[in-house]
């Protein structure tokens, strides 16, 4: 008996204390200042002009629980939390059982997050797994049963709630997918919304409509269990056949979400922004977005890829003078995929790591008249290794070419030349000094873009080049404010020279030759394709691997790169090569075409002569080709004085 007692004891104290500590809590949450959830949760994003253009959770689109669907609330009551009216925030007994599935599979294949509890982690920036972060979340549970109704708690998670594809709230999502309001939705369409906030990618019926109905038939199945409905009525609402419109009133462009995206993954990185929106009160958000280039860049981009349904795209469009991202594509329809390849991605970026290997070379002596061999090569390199690249098609001179020529035609072999030259850390050092933050290997292909880079920041070093030799740091957001009108946040637009302006200068005129009908010879110019498109003056490369295409041009006006290819690295086919080159070209085009667009001022010291293009030397009066290039005065080529580098040392 007296062990059956101490057995007791043991059982019974813990559970005593922990109501006991539980009360306390609530008692302390209900004396404390009241949570304001209407406005907590809101956050708005304005493009460039101060437009807004997202509204997520704003009180303007909030409805009152008499005005949401009988139907609507007993399908997510149902699919989410049975016995939200019967907690008091936590599902203590849902708690155990969930814990003893997970254990007794060896993974997590149940929750068990409340109503109150989801509501509680939607009032946060970003869903980081930390303990300091969950014991907030539990403490807000706690502050939300003590000071609202369950009916205002539903309210508020209705209102919040992610329904996919950018949509929050319920009266966003019954006008998006079904036009009309969230107080006339059917059992059918009530139980279709209702299983998408569970994973939007997933249930969203516009990206996989099969699965979706699979998770609309639990929810009519756990409304049944529930009473809510009988089995004539969920069949009937299971086989209802749904139209959906998958439209929004406003800014319908089917990539819009990405550049989203792009915004709330960047305000995470904020310190000066709290990471809830309870120290807020809401926020308002100021991008660069400019909405004339998002739809340039769209359009181009659907014209292109119409013959090519399982390629993606990445792209980001950006002011050079200060890295304000304009404008960005993370895929072809955000509808079908939510992964943002412009922000997650790293891919091999080919010969558009070029330009930063030949700005090293300029710095170190070359001109544009340097002469290599172009012909297959056999390399040396470490403890007896040896490495041997080709040129696209195996097409080489077979002669002395320029630095001209050698950009013009992407030569690799002259590429590697030169970065065994000039030493392969020489390239790697200018990567760095524009912002190229991703560790570059010192090896021969390096100049081949055989490292995996994000596209933001590939593109970001470029602006170095675009602006004439200051580093930028790429950015989507200009400003934030609280509800308030407090300044939270302010992008600093100082930028700090790293590159030689005339420098600089005389590789963007050799970036422009990836075009020109000057450099028509034993090859042609990479960008020969899109010369018809242009009628503005550009810098321009393009770079390929086996399984990338990737086009980064700019002038002083705007800096684009896009990069195509397939998300499961599938070999890409040599006419899929145009595909990023001529979204480039038709979206440079399209956006500036109403723009006052100059080239680049020629430097003081910087000095244009005419010169036969693919070797470089002073033109001829037989020469067929001419074509003038430019040099640091007292660097230009003269009769008898042939710009040759010495080969024996990096070649045989």
């Amino acid at each position: 008996m007296k062990k059956l007692k101490k057995v007791l004891m043991f059982i019974f104290i813990p559970i005593i204390l922990a109501c006991l500590a539980n009360v306390i809590l609530y008692i302390i949450a209900f004396i404390t200042p009241k949570v304001e959830i209407k406005t907590a949760n809101s956050f708005s994003l304005y493009d460039a002009n101060n437009e807004l253009f997202f509204s997520g959770n704003s009180n303007n689109e909030w409805v009152d629980i008499k005005d949401i669907s009988q139907n609507l609330i007993n399908a997510t009551i149902s699919i989410e939390d049975k016995n939200f009216y019967r907690h008091q925030g936590f599902d203590y007994l849902r708690i155990l059982k969930a814990m003893y599935l997970n254990i007794k599979n060896k993974d997590i294949v149940q929750g068990a997050s409340t109503i109150t509890q989801q509501y509680a982690r939607n009032l946060y920036l970003n869903f980081e797994r930390t303990w300091k972060r969950k014991i907030d979340e539990a403490w807000l549970t706690i502050e939300l049963e003590s000071h609202y109704s369950k009916d205002d708690i539903l309210e508020g998670y209705l209102n919040t709630i992610n329904y996919g594809h950018g949509v929050y709230g319920i009266a966003n999502a019954a006008r998006y997918y079904f036009d009309k309001d969230a107080k006339d939705l059917t059992v059918a369409e009530a139980s279709m919304l209702a299983g998408i906030p569970n994973s939007p990618a997933n249930y969203s019926p516009l990206i996989d409509e099969y699965s979706a109905k699979k998770r609309q038939k639990k929810v009519l199945t756990m409304m049944k269990n529930n009473k809510y409905i009988s089995d004539a009525e969920m069949k009937l609402a299971y086989d209802e056949k749904l139209t959906y419109i998958g439209k929004k009133e406003k800014y319908n462009l089917s990539t819009l979400m990405y550049y989203q995206d792009a915004v709330m993954n960047e305000i995470k990185n904020i310190k000066s922004i709290p990471n809830s929106f309870l120290s807020t009160g809401g926020l308002k958000i100021y991008t660069a977005l400019d909405l004339k280039a998002q739809e340039s860049l769209e359009t181009s981009m659907q014209e292109q890829m119409k013959d090519v349904p399982e390629a993606q795209v990445a792209s980001v469009m950006m002011n050079p003078k200060n890295g304000e991202i304009i404008a960005l594509l993370g895929g072809v329809d955000y509808v079908k995929s939510q992964y943002n390849r412009a922000v997650s991605s790293k891919r091999q970026v080919g010969s558009t790591m070029k330009p930063f290997l030949y700005y090293a070379a300029l710095e170190n002596g070359f001109t544009s008249s340097t002469n290599f061999m172009s012909a297959p090569t056999t390399f040396t390199f470490g403890s007896d290794k040896t490495y041997s690249p080709k040129n696209f098609s195996d097409k080489y001179a077979n002669k002395e070419i320029s630095l001209a020529a050698a950009i013009a035609y992407s030569d690799n072999i002259y590429a590697v030349k030169t970065h065994m030259f000039l030493g392969e850390d020489a390239l790697i050092d200018i990567a760095k000094r524009v912002g190229i933050d991703e560790k570059l290997d010192e090896i021969p292909s390096l100049p081949l873009g055989t490292n995996e880079i994000n596209l933001i920041d590939f593109v970001g070093g470029y602006g170095a080049f675009a602006n004439e030799g200051y580093k930028i740091e790429p950015h989507l957001i200009k400003k934030v404010l609280d509800s308030e009108g407090n300044v939270l946040y302010e992008s600093n637009d100082t930028n700090e020279r790293v590159l030689n302006k005339s420098t600089v200068f005389i590789l963007n005129e050799l970036l422009s030759n990836t075009y020109s009908y000057d450099f028509v010879d034993y090859s042609t110019p990479t960008l020969m394709s899109v010369a018809p498109r242009l009628t503005h003056k550009y810098a321009v490369k393009s770079g390929s691997t086996d399984t990338d295409y990737l086009t980064i041009g700019y002038n002083k006006d705007v800096l684009l790169g896009v990069w195509y290819g397939y998300d499961d690295n599938r070999a890409l086919d040599t006419s899929e090569s145009k595909i990023s080159k001529q979204i480039w070209a038709n979206t440079v085009e399209t956006y500036l075409s109403d723009k006052d667009v100059k080239w680049y001022d020629i430097p003081e010291n910087v000095v244009g002569v005419l010169v036969n293009p693919i070797n470089g030397q002073i033109a001829q009066e037989t020469d067929n080709k001419k074509h003038i290039c430019y040099y640091i005065k007292g660097t230009e080529p003269s009769s008898d004085k042939p710009d040759k580098i010495l080969e024996s040392v990096i070649g045989q």
